[in-house]
């Protein structure tokens, strides 16, 4: 379909469903003038032709924080938040990517995919992306994307697992006859965080983004992760989940981000294995003195907690399962007091005095317990970014209002769990 056929596409019952799932019923008319504009400049910019519209989710964790690097269990969900394209093949070795959100324009020629020795930026990330493409098997081509985005960046519901997710699936259904599956997606993703960007990501952020709903993930077998979706509303408790953007983003904190795996995987080291999952907390308690002298205290601290979290994840299945939404949120709190005083993750050591993300946890337990309602935590990889809430219906604008004069207007987001992760939205409205 050409511009103006697509265009007609968006006008269709198929379209009004799909927008509706994907954003809720009250927004589906200002996404599908999103969408319109979209369309517009990709034309502006690549001409009219052949084109199909994408979409790919951020992604919010509810539990499992920091346990996927070590093959553990997380409990995840893609938002009504994401990265949207409209993308044609060009049938040249060429790549040519606007990124309009972040004013971003490039070009990469696929004869000439090593990652630049800065090893960062959008180019390089994509770069990784098709390099993982061609090391798994996978055909790559040239293409042209036009692409905005509203979830919020650098903040911890994975703008840039997003973006990847996106291209994935435009590589997929352009080249690969859509016969690739989301852990494929996730894993060539991991490898372009892992070698172009030199973060030492898991697969976490990937597998959400790209799988859609609210799901949870066992990583004991990393190439092939175990995923369930869970059918469960928040809204059906007439609760809502809140993030809240507590200042500083995160771009800059690759250090702290991979001190936390490596660390924990210092401790399987002593055991002679690589990865926590290979061992138990039992062990490492039998012989702490000695694992303490081996690996440190706070490898050992975040070795406890990676444990305890996976209890917790299943803890939180069930849970959602059975209709028992009470002993839910008591996890959360649970993994929120986790992550702040085993993992650590709530702010970095390299600058103490910036704690936003402890301010807000602050803020948002005060208001908790005065409320008698709610829980909440830090949420993604943390050290900076956003905190998350959940909370009963009736106190959200009032926690809005009180969380974002303490913080500042519009940092506050409602968010809301979409079925579907990373796809050709314009195949799903034929």
């Amino acid at each position: 379909m050409n511009v103006e056929q697509t265009m007609d596409l968006l006008k269709g019952k198929k379209a009004d469903e799909l927008f509706g799932a994907l954003y809720g019923a009250d927004h589906v008319q200002e996404q599908k003038e999103r969408y319109e504009e979209l369309l517009k400049g990709y034309e502006k910019k690549f001409g009219d032709g052949e084109v199909r519209l994408f979409s790919s989710p951020g992604r919010t964790e509810i539990s499992g924080n920091h346990t996927d690097h070590n093959h553990g269990k997380v409990l995840a969900g893609s938002i009504n938040l994401d990265c949207v394209g409209a993308a044609a093949m060009n049938h040249s070795s060429k790549v040519h990517i606007v990124s309009v959100t972040f004013g971003q324009e490039f070009v990469i020629d696929l004869n000439h995919l090593e990652p630049s020795p800065r090893q960062a930026g959008t180019d390089d990330l994509v770069k990784g992306l098709l390099k993982g493409f061609e090391e798994s098997g996978y055909q790559v081509g040239g293409f042209n994307a036009y692409i905005t985005s509203n979830v919020i960046s650098a903040a911890g519901v994975s703008s840039s697992a997003a973006f990847e997710m996106l291209l994935c699936s435009m590589l997929n259904t352009f080249f690969n006859d859509g016969r690739m599956n989301t852990v494929a997606y996730a894993h060539v993703g991991k490898y372009a965080e892992n070698h172009y960007w030199d973060k030492a990501s898991g697969l976490l952020d990937q597998m959400a983004c790209a799988v859609g709903g609210l799901i949870t993930i066992d990583f004991v077998e990393p190439s092939e992760p175990k995923v369930e979706k869970i059918d469960f509303d928040f809204s059906s408790q007439n609760h809502s989940l809140i993030i809240v953007q507590t200042g500083r983003g995160h771009a800059d904190l690759s250090a702290d981000y991979s001190s936390v795996p490596s660390e924990m995987k210092k401790v399987a080291e002593y055991f002679g294995k690589e990865y926590c999952s290979e061992i138990t907390e039992e062990e490492v308690i039998a012989d702490l003195q000695k694992v303490r002298a081996f690996a440190g205290d706070r490898s050992v601290l975040r070795a406890l907690h990676f444990f305890e979290e996976n209890k917790r994840v299943e803890i939180m299945v069930s849970a959602l399962k059975e209709g028992q939404f009470d002993v839910f949120l008591e996890n959360i709190t649970a993994s929120g007091n986790s992550s702040w005083k085993w993992l650590q993750n709530c702010y970095t050591n390299s600058n103490y005095q910036e704690q936003g993300i402890t301010v807000a946890l602050a803020l948002t337990e005060l208001f908790i317990t005065e409320k008698g309602r709610g829980a909440c935590r830090v949420h993604g990889g943390g050290f900076a970014g956003v905190i998350m809430a959940m909370l009963p219906n009736d106190l959200t604008d009032e926690y809005i209002a009180y969380i974002e004069k303490a913080l500042g207007e519009g940092n506050a987001y409602r968010m809301s769990i979409r079925p579907y992760g990373a796809v050709c939205v314009s195949d799903m409205c034929l």
